[in-house]
């Protein structure tokens, strides 16, 4: 198996043309990860990147005013203590502060409206030792020294046309077959091109591929990877680095308490996959309601990638005033587990914070509670904790079974100066006798600023 291969790193710097004239220009610098030395010094009026042309003041107008400039800053504790059989080490242990800077224009005015987003991220280490590294929240080298700090910029050129919008860029997926994943420090991004339409009532189309992604604690765009393990609990034979990832879907509301999607995706060399997704939700009288959703997964190998899997997940929850109660079944069957892209969530049920219960073969419930205590007068304060089980599974010789308890524990100020400041606590308790056992604590406070 090659290891991740990183492929280029775009650096931003603002200043004016060489021509002198008043317009803000971007240097776009294009260089290898391993070296220092820029291999193209272009310099870009911003209009251009905006629409091809000089836009009017007018439209600059537009651009501006329908904008926003947002703030994101998370204070990120975890501390995960490893016993039982081999554990791969004794304690993962750091503390960081993140900050996600999201600009998002408006559009030009006319039939077809340009825009240009900008997201910019850092992560910086506030306290971390050599050997309570790697909880995935910081920027970790190859001699496993931390970083200082780490970040990065990307852009996203959009192009609306009625109601539909195509982006080419830097983006943060919310997808049944790529959902990125933003549980540690700053989230992970995708570069590619997007289109998703809304202009049929009820109907949305999308449409895209990924060329490279940045994993939530890395500075550079890599080549994608697919994870999907073996019936010996290793990642499957013959799965490659891959620089495409393509995928299409539509989701429908058949009606306000019906709705329906279906996806196909391909990572070139590795695999095919198709998702299929039903939720109804119905009112039961009293106060209480029932929402029924299944989703079904069909994925198969590419190239030389021995990736065969079916998963099928149903979820039944019982909801009355704050309270919502969960039982999930996820099953599973072919010769591997699901495949999904490296370094993001599987969408199955039954993934949880620390693992996500796709080995091969393996079936598994699990049982969820949530409470939202406004009804109690306390605005802002949220409970969930769930249990997820698997049924016994082979990993080679061995039967194997796992389990994981995770509660959460949230708060968001309402009022006063920290108004909208969220604090979260965040326990796991993982047993498995196949692995090493975990236990768990994240504390993480998160605020967020708009400034226009």
């Amino acid at each position: 198996m090659p290891p991740r291969q990183a492929r280029w790193r775009v650096v931003f710097f603002p200043r004016r043309c060489n021509s002198g004239a008043t317009q803000v220009c971007l240097t776009i610098k294009t260089r290898p990860v391993n070296t220092m030395r820029p291999t193209s010094n272009p310099c870009l009026p911003l209009s251009i990147l905006m629409g091809g042309c000089v836009l009017p003041p007018l439209c600059q107008a537009q651009l501006i005013d329908d904008s926003q400039l947002t703030l994101g800053a998370r204070n990120f504790y975890m501390n995960r203590d490893f016993h039982g059989d081999r554990p791969p080490q004794n304690k993962s242990e750091e503390w960081a502060q993140g900050f996600v800077l999201r600009y998002q224009s408006g559009f030009t005015e006319g039939s077809v409206g340009f825009g240009l987003d900008g997201l910019g991220v850092l992560g910086i280490k506030l306290d971390s030792g050599s050997g309570t590294t790697h909880t995935g929240a910081l920027l970790v080298d190859r001699n496993g020294d931390v970083a200082d700090q780490y970040g990065s910029f990307g852009v996203t050129a959009k192009a609306r046309i009625a109601r539909s919008l195509l982006s080419i860029g830097t983006h943060e997926p919310l997808l049944p077959v790529a959902f990125r994943n933003d549980t540690r420090l700053l989230p992970q991004t995708f570069n590619g091109t997007q289109w998703v339409s809304n202009d049929v009532k009820d109907l949305t189309l999308t449409l895209g591929r990924f060329d490279s992604v940045r994993l939530r604690n890395s500075t550079d765009q890599e080549d994608l990877q697919m994870s999907a393990l073996d019936r010996n609990g290793r990642q499957v034979a013959g799965r490659v680095a891959s620089d495409r990832f393509n995928y299409s879907g539509a989701s429908y509301s058949i009606r306000p308490t019906l709705k329906a999607s279906y996806f196909y995706a391909e990572l070139q060399d590795n695999y095919r996959q198709h998702y299929a997704n039903l939720t109804h939700t119905a009112p039961l009288g009293l106060g209480f309601s029932l929402k029924s959703e299944v989703r079904y997964f069909d994925s198969s190998g590419l190239g030389r990638a021995q990736v065969d899997n079916r998963n099928l997940g149903l979820m039944e929850t019982l909801s009355h005033g704050g309270h919502a109660l969960s039982f999930i079944y996820q099953d599973q069957s072919g010769r591997s587990g699901m495949p999904f892209i490296s370094g993001t969530d599987p969408y199955g049920f039954n993934t949880s914070t620390y693992k996500s219960f796709i080995h091969a073969g393996e079936d598994s419930w699990q049982l969820r509670y949530r409470y939202d205590f406004t009804t109690q007068g306390l605005p802002g304060l949220s409970l969930m904790s769930r249990y997820v089980r698997s049924n016994e599974f082979r990993i080679g010789q061995q039967q194997a079974r796992e389990q994981e308890l995770d509660t959460d524990l949230a708060y968001v100020i309402q009022s006063g100066p920290f108004k909208d400041l969220g604090l979260r606590w965040r326990n796991v308790v993982y047993r498995a006798n196949f692995a090493a056992n975990v236990d768990e604590n994240r504390l993480i406070l998160d605020y967020s600023h708009r400034f226009w």
